[in-house]
This record gives structure tokens, C-alpha cells and sequence, in this order.
């Protein structure tokens, strides 16, 4: 349902950190406002030469209790998500009250499975990969859980990671520092590769990761193929750099791999895991 999302002011950058604080809370015109959007992008000549990846992004409403909320998933699913290369079940948003709380055992493997009987019951989202978005500041045996639940119940892949509601030392000192929300970009990218690589250390390399959190550069995407992603997203950087980031972080990734005596992204991935 369409919902207006956190009270204003909600988003606080830290240019001097890269970073970004928000609690935007999902705000959203809803599913038949994004369905017509997309509907239009995919009939248009750019959906056409496109050769970029359009992710649906699902997640809870606030006002959806939690033993309801794969409801609101589901329903995303089969509105919505045919129009995706790719469906993330987001449940680590910290700005949703309950959500992160979808990421224990119990709760994760009722809700991928109802997500994945709805993917499947369609033939125009059947073969759309099914990707989790968890969060950074998870303990080590919750991680455990979610490597579990994310093998045994056979998702596509998982998103590394979203926002932290940790405050580094280095940004103490900021005026927005206690805001309340999730702290994207540079100072993120510490403890969100972490997760990559314990992640990709639990699940033995066989789930698709994609590296997110603090990625502003080209040596920064290398270290999380190196942890074990197989995709890296932009977030806070791009926002911050604009469209001429991407192929600079491509010229420097290729020197990168050049420089370790890599021929391609695929032998880098999960290096770091790798007796020399």
C-alpha cells in the first residue's frame, strides 16, 4: 500500500565521510503507482537496448504486523515483480519497525518460502532469480542462520548489505551523527565486507553474493569480489559522484585484477578465502 514514510527531515549526508544517514522509512506511491511506471519502462526503446539489470526491491508496509508481513511480500511478488531482471525480499531495512526481525531462522524460512511458491506459480516471474538483503549488524550465529536458511531453502542469491545503525569512531564527531536511521557509504564498508566474506565462508561459495556498503571505488568493489561477491552495487558514492563513478570504478577495478594477475572478475571471486 502507499505509505509517506518517516517525518521530514530524513536524510543527512556527511560529505566529508562519503556517508549518509536516512530513515526514510520506505516511503512509496505504492504497487499500482510503481506497476504503471514500470509497465511504461519495460514498453519503452530504452527498456529494449537496455543492457543494464532492473531490480524489484520488496518490502513490508509499517503498519503490517509482523506475523502478516510475508503477505505484503507476496503481493509484491505477483504485482510487480515480473518487471524485474531480479526480486529482493529487503528485510534489513532498520528504518521499518519489525523488519529486521524477519532475519531469524523461523521467520526467514516461512517467508522465502511463500515468496518462492508465488514466483513460481507464475510463468512471467518463474524464472526470476530471488535475491535476500540483510543487514551488517548481525551476530555471528545469526549469520549462521541466515547461510542456513538461504542454502536449505535454495534462494537465488544474497545482498551484502543494507545500512548500519552503528556509528563508527570516525564519525562521532559529525553534527548528524545521532540521527537515527541507517549509515550508508565509506564509513559502512569495514563491516558490510566482513559479512560478505563470513557469509561466502558459511554458504562454501555456492550463493550468489552481491558486495554493497562503502563501495566508492575500484580497489573497494575489488576487495568485495576478493571477499566472495560476484556483483557489486553502488549506493551513497553514486549519489554522491554521479554517472561518470561507474566507468572509473571500472577502469580501476581492471587495473586491479591486472595487478594481482587476474584475466577476469570470475577468477577474483572469494580470493580472499585462497591459501597463496
Amino acid at each position: 500500500k502507499p505509505q509517506l514514510g518517516n517525518p521530514q527531515p530524513r536524510a543527512f549526508r556527511l560529505p566529508e565521510h562519503g556517508a549518509v544517514i536516512n530513515r526514510y522509512g520506505f516511503n512509496s506511491e505504492g504497487h499500482e503507482s510503481a506497476k504503471s511506471r514500470l509497465e511504461a519502462y519495460r514498453a519503452s526503446d530504452e527498456s529494449r537496448t537496455s543492457v543494464g539489470l532492473l531490480g524489484v526491491n520488496l518490502g513490508k508496509n509499517k503498519l503490517t504486523p509482523e506475523e502478516q508481513a510475508a503477505d505484503d511480500y507476496v503481493l509484491g511478488v505477483e504485482n510487480i515483480g515480473e518487471f524485474g531482471d531480479y526480486i529482493v525480499v529487503n528485510i534489513s531495512s532498520p528504518n521499518t519497525p519489525g523488519l529486521r526481525n524477519l532475519q531469524g531462522r523461523k521467520h526467514l524460512s516461512s517467508l522465502l518460502r511463500k515468496v518462492l511458491k508465488a514466483r513460481d506459480a507464475n510463468e512471467r516471474t518463474a524464472k526470476k532469480p530471488v535475491l535476500v538483503k540483510i543487514a551488517p549488524d548481525l551476530t555471528d550465529s545469526a549469520l549462521k542462520d541466515i547461510a542456513s536458511v538461504v542454502k536449505s531453502e535454495r534462494v537465488d542469491g544474497v545482498i551484502v548489505s543494507n545500512t548500519t545503525i552503528a556509528r563508527p569512531d570516525a564519525i562521532k564527531a559529525h553534527k548528524h551523527c545521532d540521527e537515527a536511521g541507517g549509515l550508508s557509504g565509506k564509513p559502512l564498508m569495514e563491516s558490510s565486507t566482513k559479512v560478505l566474506h563470513d557469509l561466502y565462508a558459511l554458504t562454501g561459495g555456492k550463493i550468489t553474493l552481491v558486495g554493497c556498503g562503502g563501495v566508492a571505488s575500484g580497489e573497494d568493489a575489488y576487495n568485495k569480489i576478493r571477499a566472495g561477491a560476484s556483483l557489486v552495487q553502488l549506493y551513497t558514492a553514486f549519489a554522491y559522484e554521479g554517472p561518470p563513478l561507474v566507468p572509473k570504478i571500472k577502469r580501476e577495478l581492471a587495473a586491479c585484477l591486472e595487478r594481482d594477475g587476474f584475466k577476469s572478475v570470475q577468477e577474483a571471486i572469494g580470493a580472499a578465502h585462497r591459501r597463496k
